[in-house]
């Protein structure tokens, strides 16, 4: 079996962790801040968009890899890598417009993330009880 349809979602999350670390860069080299955040909220704020991607992003992709690999539906894989792009689009967003507070995207982004790796997490334990 391949793992095409996570591969998907591996390599659209891998164009917006470019993306988020391109907005880095692009703000250090504008303030010449090599390390840090050089107090500017910004780039703070930049720095927390991109690493959040990166803190969850590798148990998502494996969960859906995973999933994928037992035997989960093509359109429930679809579904739950589309939310998880979603997502941490709308998470991205929110942290950014809001200037780290509250703001729309950034509720809507990390509850859905959360329930994308709820979803997927129990798919995978029930694929090992036989459920």
């Amino acid at each position: 079996m391949t793992l095409m349809v996570s591969g998907l979602y591996a390599g659209l999350t891998a164009l917006l962790v470019l993306a988020l670390s391109y907005k880095v860069v692009k703000f250090r080299r504008a303030n010449k801040i090599g390390i840090g955040d050089g107090g500017h909220q910004g780039l703070s704020i930049a720095i927390r968009a991109h690493g959040n991607l990166i803190e969850n992003a590798p148990i998502a992709l494996i969960l859906l890899a995973l999933a994928e690999l037992n035997g989960m539906p093509v359109y429930l894989i679809h579904s739950l890598g589309t939310a998880w792009i979603v997502a941490r689009l709308l998470h991205a967003i929110g942290l950014n417009q809001g200037q780290g507070g509250h703001h729309f995207g950034r509720f809507w982004g990390v509850l859905t993330t959360w329930i994308v790796l709820l979803v997927l997490a129990v798919a995978n334990i029930g694929f090992f009880l036989g459920l």
